[in-house]
């Protein structure tokens, strides 16, 4: 751990002046703009007195019922960082590529925990191992994948494609359907086998051919209690958690409306194994992966969500963000700001919380960063960031003293893009921003770009963890 001494004086009151700081016209070409621009981007702490909400948001250049297309190069306008005119937290509709398909209506999933711990699922050493067997051998129920004249991003809208494909005919009536059209869905084709074994097949991250790992899909017209049996036979990875005890997601809506239950983890007969697929005439092509369970499913003409882990969405934060500044006692030691926009147009935010502090005080406070959710398919960090920001937030003790000894600055999800269309690892750069920060490229790395502004900017006026 290193700590950095401050060495510039930095103003702390929050009267008009400051507030208005962000009407100034900022320049990145030389070091003292970039200054500037952190000055701008990072407010000394608020000191609020209504309450509700008065740490305010710097509005975005869309409203929220404009679904004009966005282009690439426009993605450094100066006016998502820095503006004048600040209002009320709200929420911003998910922009979409406009090649991708997005049903109308959200995804929606209570909030319940497991009344005790869910087993490991105990490997016995004599799972089914079913081999690919592809399309010759079924029958295609289910097929999407977006497509574009192009293959790289070039322009976003809210909701996508104007265009929803009508879905595939099914040969019986006790076909399963399937859907992943929706929030941070994956699932690229459904293969029938049998009427009890599909085999499924997961879309690489957006402009690329690689990354599958993630899915999060609906299947419908299920028969209760009936075995069925599913392969996702193109992964990526050539170890999982799935090989040591962990088992798949499911999500039933009539459970979720009859009993309050929510996500349960399920399956049986689980196994993850290599396909060997590669073979000495094609020996560059890409190795998979199968991962394959069987499942029952508890009512009869359910709709049941299966997912790698616990989705978190774009607009899940968002209703947290909206929560957290309604909020008569948290907002007063809390604010929530724009960071930058992403490729699509999506808000990257930022949040601030740290007790109000008199000029001196402040300028003793270190300052903590902390960000999450670089990978879209990692689930958990969004739900481990909940938890950090419910514990900052909260009455304890500890979380007051920390308030009151520290500045956190946190960025909740740093690739809203990436969790928007189902992505499991990529922005839609097609690049990892993981491995991007050491990177000058601005408009292709947005979130990445800004969040390294972050520890600078905080070393003008408090110590740096």
């Amino acid at each position: 751990m290193t700590t950095h001494t401050a060495h510039a004086q930095y103003p702390q009151t929050m009267d008009n002046e400051n507030e208005s700081a962000g009407k100034e016209v900022l320049e990145h070409s030389s070091e003292s703009s970039v200054k500037a621009l952190q000055s701008a981007l990072f407010l000394p702490p608020l000191s609020n007195t209504g309450s509700y909400f008065s740490n305010f948001l710097v509005k975005s250049p869309f409203d929220d019922d404009d679904d004009s297309k966005f282009k690439l190069k426009d993605v450094t306008s100066r006016e998502w960082f820095v503006n004048s005119k600040e209002a009320p937290f709200n929420t911003q509709p998910p922009r979409w590529p406009t090649e991708c398909q997005v049903l109308e209506e959200r995804v929606h999933h209570i909030s319940d925990t497991p009344p005790s711990f869910e087993p490991y699922y105990v490997p016995t050493g004599n799972e089914c191992q079913p081999k690919p067997s592809g399309e010759e051998l079924g029958t295609i129920v289910f097929q999407y994948t977006p497509i574009s004249a192009v293959n790289y991003f070039s322009r976003s809208s809210v909701g996508g494609s104007k265009y929803i494909l009508s879905t595939l005919s099914f040969p019986e009536e006790d076909t399963l359907r399937f859907e992943s059209r929706f929030e941070s869905g994956n699932l690229a084709k459904a293969i029938m086998i049998t009427p009890n074994y599909y085999e499924l097949h997961l879309r690489s991250d957006m402009y690329t051919n690689r990354h599958m790992q993630w899915f999060y899909f609906k299947v419908s017209n299920v028969k209760k209690d009936f075995l069925y049996r599913f392969s996702i036979t193109n992964c990526s990875k050539d170890s999982s958690l799935y090989s040591e005890g962990m088992r798949p997601l499911m999500y039933s809506v009539k459970d979720s409306q009859l009993h309050s239950i929510g996500w349960r983890r399920c399956g049986q007969n689980i196994a993850y194994y290599c396909n060997e697929n590669v073979t000495p005439e094609d020996p560059d092509q890409q190795m998979t992966y199968t991962l394959t369970f069987t499942v029952k499913f508890p009512h009869e003409d359910d709709e049941v969500y299966l997912a790698h882990c616990y989705p978190y969405t774009y607009s899940d934060l968002q209703d947290y963000l909206s929560e957290l500044c309604s909020h008569p006692v948290k907002s007063t030691f809390s604010t929530v700001r724009l960071l930058c926009k992403t490729l699509a147009g999506n808000n990257v935010y930022y949040v601030t919380i740290t007790s109000p502090s008199t000029p001196g005080d402040a300028k003793k406070k270190r300052a903590i960063v902390i960000t999450a959710r670089v990978h879209p398919g990692e689930t958990p960090s969004s739900w481990m960031m909940k938890g950090v920001l419910d514990f900052l937030t909260g009455d304890s003790a500890p979380a007051k003293e920390l308030r009151d000894k520290f500045v956190f600055k946190i960025v909740p999800m740093l690739n809203p893009d990436g969790v928007i269309v189902g992505n499991n690892r990529c922005s839609l750069s097609a690049k990892d921003l993981n491995r991007q920060y050491r990177t000058v490229i601005r408009d292709a790395y947005p979130s990445i770009w800004y969040t390294k502004l972050m520890t600078p900017g905080r070393m003008w006026c408090y110590y740096v963890l």
